[in-house]
């Protein structure tokens, strides 16, 4: 393989597998839509999409039975069009119901608060959301 002066980002994060609290490594490139994850047991695992939020979506729609500790995993956690084009959508907003004021957050920093394995259910939740905001 050849090297090459690409900007690798790692970041460790935590999941939940079979019960048990593991480190998990995330990589990607800048620019790029694609994820690489890598496990504890040497599983690695790559997805593709629109962008990074995307991509983390198709990664824990696969791996049902990993509870990943992530922002990008919480349910009110959503991107907009603004953060995805600042960050590949590597920051995203988290969202309470009723309030427009939202927090700019990076969707692989720590949580374990209401996550879920569905994106659709964050869509879901943004469209509530969206509609709760007073005008």
């Amino acid at each position: 393989m050849k090297n090459s002066a690409k900007s690798i980002s790692r970041k460790n994060i935590f999941i939940i597998k079979n019960g048990i609290r593991e480190n998990a490594v995330i990589e990607y490139e800048g620019g790029k839509p694609t994820l690489h994850l890598l496990l504890n047991d040497e599983t690695r695992k790559s997805y593709k999409a629109l962008d990074l939020y995307d991509c983390f979506g198709l990664l824990r729609a696969d791996l049902k039975d990993i509870k990943f500790l992530c922002k990008g995993a919480k349910i009110n956690v959503h991107t907009s069009g603004m953060s995805s084009h600042m960050s590949n959508r590597l920051i995203a907003y988290e969202l309470t119901m009723g309030q427009a004021n939202t927090e700019l957050v990076h969707i692989f920093a720590l949580e374990e608060n209401n996550l879920t394995n569905d994106i659709q259910e964050q869509h879901d939740f943004c469209q509530r959301w969206s509609e709760s905001v007073p005008v």
